[in-house]
């Protein structure tokens, strides 16, 4: 790498995509501090106090003791919010209010530190106030769009309305207002550089963003989490094949899809859904969630090891910035069934680590299965295949990759 120029991140709630950006920046010497709501640290006051059942939504505030002095913490609105998931309704606190309230603390921190700054890091709904002052001091934006662009989000779920109106009621929530949208539009003209997860996350801000940006955009895929070396494959001789799905129960994810898929092949699949979701508003998925066996919540531990469990993941979600489950379940040897409009369409090649299929298609998710079905005997070499892929971009490597892509932009 050239000589280094030093970054602000800020993430109010870091997640782990988040994460590895920050250590990234910090493993590679790029990262003057890191900005966020809560954090905790081993050996630290709120880690003690995690363990307190009450407080042990804390344990999802941990990060690595690398960060821990150039880490600041802005934890009032976070704890409001935190407060009202047992006190409902006595703070109004909105993770929207979480993110605006940081970015503003940002903001005033770069003003003092000015001379110090090279670069600012933050992303969707947390930029808009920091990017600004940034602008004026001549310090770079560099802004991550974890998620598609907000008029692709749109335009995808008032066409599947119209298609599925059965489905309508657990589509998504698309009635944000004109000042949140158009705040998502000025982060990204604000930008000087734009980072996301996925190819179809890039090509949803190219064909939907109707103003000229003013910078590029690079993807760079998140990473997978470690391989599981243990994997056993089960013989599928005499036995249905094990599918699982894990997400959300909205039809944003394809369920109709899926339901209407797996449906001809009863007597051969059994179906696993974990994920929770509205089921007594929606008629149609109240009906369908019933012939399969439902789990509503499952750690994150538990969700791997029944990933590492199942034949086939299936997962043809309409459209997603990323789709961290996939990268998930190829980890534990799991191929994936997925759609082009997810990170599977960076990662999978049809019918040797995974099988893709258009959104919103139940004649190619059919044809898809009964493949698959007829075809058992290649799984194994299939779920090979799927952790050597997993095996090739662990973490460290997305880490690296954005590090290095950062310093070359902040020294070109």
């Amino acid at each position: 790498m050239k000589k280094n120029k030093i970054v602000v991140f800020v993430h109010a709630m870091g997640n782990q995509n988040s994460r590895h950006a920050l250590y990234g920046l910090q493993i590679y010497n790029l990262l003057h501090s890191f900005h966020t709501s809560i954090a905790c640290f081993k050996g630290s006051i709120l880690y003690n106090l995690s363990k307190i059942p009450i407080l042990k939504s804390l344990n999802r505030r941990e990060f690595d003791k690398i960060v821990r002095k150039n880490t600041y913490t802005y934890p009032l609105y976070e704890s409001l919010r935190m407060i009202n998931r047992h006190l409902k309704y006595f703070f109004k606190v909105t993770p929207d209010d979480v993110f605006h309230y940081i970015d503003k603390k940002v903001a005033s921190y770069i003003t003092l530190h000015s001379n110090e700054i090279s670069a600012v890091y933050s992303t969707d709904e947390g930029a808009f106030y920091s990017f600004t002052e940034a602008k004026k001091l001549n310090i770079k934006c560099i802004f991550d769009l974890p998620i598609i662009h907000w008029r692709t989000y749109q335009r995808l779920l008032e066409t599947e309305k119209i298609k599925n109106p059965k489905w309508s009621s657990i589509l998504g929530i698309y009635n944000d207002s004109k000042e949140k949208l158009a705040r998502k539009d000025q982060e990204l003209l604000l930008a000087d550089k734009i980072y996301v997860a996925s190819n179809f996350t890039k090509q949803s801000i190219l064909a939907d963003f109707p103003y000229k940006l003013n910078a590029d955009i690079e993807v760079i895929p998140y990473g997978f989490p470690e391989v599981n070396k243990n994997r056993e494959y089960i013989p599928t001789e005499n036995r249905k094949l094990n599918f699982l799905y894990v997400g959300r129960l909205t039809q944003s994810k394809g369920l109709s899809y899926l339901f209407e898929s797996l449906s001809p092949f009863n007597n051969e699949i059994e179906l696993t859904l974990v994920g929770s979701g509205d089921i007594e508003n929606c008629k149609a998925l109240k009906e369908q969630i019933q012939k399969y066996k439902h789990i509503p919540y499952l750690t994150h531990d538990k969700v791997l090891s029944l990933m590492a469990k199942s034949d086939v993941f299936i997962f043809p979600s309409l459209f997603e910035g990323f789709g961290m489950v996939i990268t998930e379940a190829m980890s534990q040897g799991t191929p994936v069934l997925t759609t082009t409009r997810t990170c599977g369409l960076d990662f999978i090649i049809d019918g040797i680590n995974g099988w893709l299929v258009e959104p919103s298609n139940s004649e190619q998710l059919i044809l898809k299965i009964r493949n698959i079905l007829d075809n058992k005997d290649k799984l194994p070499e299939i779920s090979s295949n799927a952790m050597k892929t997993a095996s090739q971009r662990p973490w460290s490597v997305y880490e690296k990759e954005l590090a290095e892509s950062i310093n070359h932009y902040l020294n070109d």
